[in-house]
């Protein structure tokens, strides 16, 4: 019996070690992106059983996305620097008459490109448009992404670019990472805009987590929290604090919430509860009935424009 213990003790121990070691792979290779042509990135259908077994032990390479917009006459680009001496990229489009500026923050993975359809649409209301990509990103330097932890460094820089230039009309919009990202940019930073607009962001990591390992089809715990352990571990910052659905007490400006009905990562209850912490009275969440974790704008652009123009009036 003694034996029996010891050996069931030594296999848990075991097992325990692995899971964290193949969580902690995975947890580099989601906060990471490598340059284009580092790495060799094949589809799915294309790799061979050994390939397929590295992606689930050492988690899936992902290449730094480029912009697909290219920025003619009407962009002015722009170069912000972090502390740390990351140089991000902006496009700034302006309008005529202008009635304020709206900041325009992608999610995850993604490029300033990425909400180019959101920015002309913004700018079609009256609105000057300016998009960054957030470190890691798109043509802003590093590797490095910590799911909006560092990045409301970016959010506060972007802000403070447009204020110097004297607009006091300032606009707030994120998707996804974007939005939960400017959450916790305002509580930071104390940053004023006139209003926010927040597209499906996530309620904390641990819930991004989540929702990131339901689409890979995988249990959600526990793998969830030792995903979330691992990410802020290995990046030097505690993850489990990044919690957007609190950080948005400390929005006290008009705020729209904005989420798909059929979204596969951000669940309902995340959105209800951080709609409920929104600091202010003067807000309102809309569901669009056909949409996923995707561009609303582009999936239901009618709807979109309505609320977007309603709410900025």
């Amino acid at each position: 019996m003694k034996r029996f213990f010891k050996f069931f003790i030594r296999t848990a121990l075991a097992l325990f070690i692995l899971v964290n070691v193949i969580v902690a792979f995975h947890a580099y290779k989601f906060t990471h992106f490598y340059e284009n042509g580092s790495v060799t990135i094949k589809k799915a259908g294309e790799k061979t059983g050994w390939e397929k077994a590295k992606d689930i032990f050492f988690g899936i390479n992902a290449v730094k996305q480029k912009n697909t917009v290219t920025a003619d006459s009407t962009f002015r680009t722009i170069y912000l620097q972090t502390k740390d001496g990351l140089k991000l990229e902006g496009w700034y489009l302006h309008a005529d008459s202008a009635k304020g500026t709206v900041c325009l923050f992608h999610g995850h993975g993604g490029t300033k490109s990425g909400v180019y359809k959101e920015a002309e649409e913004f700018r079609k209301m009256g609105y000057n448009a300016f998009m960054i990509d957030f470190r890691a990103h798109g043509n802003s330097e590093g590797n490095t992404c910590t799911i909006g932890y560092d990045e409301s460094e970016d959010v506060k820089l972007a802000y403070d670019h447009i204020k110097n230039k004297g607009e006091k009309n300032i606009v707030l919009w994120g998707i996804s990472m974007g939005a939960s990202t400017i959450a916790k940019a305002i509580k930071d930073h104390q940053l004023t805009p006139k209003k926010v607009i927040l597209e499906m962001p996530f309620g904390t990591i641990e819930d991004a987590a989540k929702g990131r390992l339901k689409l890979m089809g995988l249990p959600p715990q526990p793998l969830a929290t030792l995903l979330t352990f691992w990410g802020g571990t290995e990046h030097g910052f505690w993850a489990f604090g990044m919690k957007p659905q609190e950080f948005v007490k400390d929005i006290h400006c008009p705020v729209l919430l904005q989420w798909g009905k059929n979204d596969p990562r951000v669940s309902r209850n995340e959105e209800d509860l951080l709609f409920g912490n929104i600091g202010t009275a003067d807000k309102k969440f809309v569901v669009y009935e056909t949409a996923g974790h995707e561009s609303l704008c582009k999936k239901e652009p009618e709807k979109w424009n309505a609320e977007i123009a309603a709410f900025l009036k």
